[in-house]
């Protein structure tokens, strides 16, 4: 090696990878590597090791350092995680001589930490779920959305909540999801706290409840996306400025579907449970979202044509293979084949292929 600098690629590169495995982690259902990258602070140690073969080749060692939180619930499997991001991101880049020899995981400062926050005792509104209530409320997969409805029509919520499963889309229901052994406000509070999005259900007794106002409060204070469901009531209040859904109970699912699936988060878990279809009716419902969703990334296309062509529920559905359009809709091929984009077409047995 000369004494002179060496002007690095990989490192003023790196972001763009970063956000590049971030999509890569959300499209496979990868959630905590996902949150790894996206909270990380960054930095890159340049030229961590050297090898003189074929003319020299640089490894990087990138430091991410996590909200104490995240790191802590990643600290015994660091080793894995570090290998795995490390694999990821050599798996994305191509530029020549260099690569990243080591992830490493780190804690950011303690010193920097509102400690008497983090304590939990001091009251100011904001709460951070603990990583194993977010397990329990939410699963490990599955856009997360608050439902927040008067115990009268628990259920019907409880349905909706079965219905949007199908969609990717993992509810909690206050009434039937909190844990007997844990106390009532803490369960809502954490759910309210890790949730990605809040559907109010406006029924008539809405506003009576000693809640629901209060979450409410809580989705907006978050800034999380807001649907209110107008099933008897108006929205009022705070609500009243978000999206209202004017649809009976029978259709609150697909409404409720249609408007999170233009959110990127809820379209990439949409995706993922594409892959889970069960059977042909399944799978004409999952089509009625298609027409839903706004843009496409590269990788949601490819991820999109891949859950197609792996799932023969998916393949024998008529709102997927488009040969009944007036009853289910053109197919997937229709949405995919925006101007300027690839195109794509169906292959002799019903699969989907790049056109040339």
């Amino acid at each position: 090696m000369s004494g002179h600098a060496i002007n690095f690629a990989l490192p003023k590169k790196i972001e763009r990878y970063l956000a590049a495995l971030s999509k890569l982690y959300a499209q496979d259902g990868k959630r905590q590597f996902q949150e790894i990258i996206v909270n990380a602070q960054m930095r890159v140690h340049e030229g961590w090791t050297y090898d003189n073969w074929d003319g020299g080749v640089h490894g990087h060692a990138l430091y991410l350092i996590l909200p104490e939180r995240l790191f802590l619930s990643s600290v015994k499997k660091k080793s894995d995680i570090q290998n795995q991001i490390k694999e990821d991101l050599n798996g994305l880049h191509n530029i020549h001589s260099e690569f990243i020899a080591e992830v490493f995981l780190e804690m950011e400062d303690a010193a920097n930490h509102e400690w008497r926050k983090e304590s939990g005792l001091l009251i100011d509104g904001k709460r951070d779920a603990p990583p194993d209530a977010t397990k329990r409320i939410w699963g490990d997969t599955g856009f997360r959305v608050f439902l927040s409805h008067k115990s009268e029509v628990k259920r019907e919520t409880t349905d909706i909540k079965d219905g949007l499963r199908l969609f990717g889309i993992s509810c909690f229901v206050a009434h039937e999801d909190i844990h007997p052994t844990k106390a009532w406000q803490e369960e809502i509070e954490n759910a309210l706290a890790s949730m990605d999005a809040f559907v109010a259900l406006m029924t008539d007794a809405f506003h009576e409840s000693d809640w629901t106002d209060q979450e409410v409060g809580y989705a907006v204070a978050r800034g999380v996306p807001i649907i209110a469901v107008r099933l008897d009531k108006d929205p009022y209040g705070f609500i009243g400025k978000f999206q209202a859904l004017n649809c009976t109970w029978e259709k609150s699912v697909q409404g409720i579907a249609k408007i999170l699936i233009k959110n990127d988060q809820m379209l990439n878990a949409y995706i993922q449970a594409l892959r889970d279809c069960p059977n042909f009716n399944s799978g004409n419902a999952l089509a009625e979202a298609l027409s839903s969703i706004e843009k496409l990334s590269e990788s949601q296309i490819d991820a999109l044509v891949a859950a197609y062509n792996e799932n023969d529920e998916l393949r024998g559905s008529f709102g997927f293979n488009g040969t009944r359009p007036r009853e289910y809709g053109p197919g997937l091929v229709s949405y995919l084949n925006k101007p300027g984009a690839r195109q794509f077409k169906y292959s002799s047995d019903w699969h989907i292929e790049p056109i040339r």
